[in-house]
């Protein structure tokens, strides 16, 4: 059987309750790198550059792995030596599917008929032109075309014609 000095239980008790102490860190300071990496020439949609505590992180998202490595390698060049690159590399967008899927929405859409569209989209980028009878089918157009999957930007040349 072993038995305990009362010192020993004392310090035994002391760092037991020092152990549930949270321990509470400094807030760190994050500086926000984006203007400085865009400037460097850095080309990715929704990109993001922070500094925390000596770490770059980087976010935002691309089609070109390229893209992403070039925006980690810039961190370096500028004398970061922890760098978080968290920059997504998407799928390329299958432009011939999303202009059939643009163009069977348009010619479903009752509210529609009567308008002639022409639909071009590169790298999810999809372009309409055309001409609508009404002011309220270029609204309704642009809307059924932003439920089109792929679709990241939507350029219009939609005339109207009495």
């Amino acid at each position: 059987m072993t038995r305990f000095a009362p010192m020993a239980a004392a310090a035994t008790l002391s760092i037991l309750s020092l152990a549930a102490v949270p321990v509470v860190a400094a807030p760190q300071q994050v500086t926000d790198l984006t203007s400085d990496f865009r400037t460097a020439g850095v080309t990715v949609e929704r990109l993001q550059v922070y500094e925390i505590g000596g770490v770059v992180v980087l976010r935002g998202r691309t089609y070109s792995r390229a893209s992403a490595e070039k925006a980690g390698r810039t961190a370096v060049n500028f004398g970061y030596g922890r760098v978080a690159n968290l920059i997504q590399i998407l799928a390329a967008p299958d432009d011939a599917s999303i202009e059939r899927r643009a163009e069977r929405e348009l010619t479903s859409h009752r509210g529609l008929d009567g308008c002639k569209f022409s639909v071009d989209a590169t790298r999810g980028v999809l372009r309409v032109s055309g001409i609508v009878r009404h002011e309220m089918q270029k609204d309704m157009a642009l809307a059924v075309l932003r439920t089109v999957n792929g679709v990241t930007e939507i350029q219009s040349d939609l005339k109207r014609v009495e």
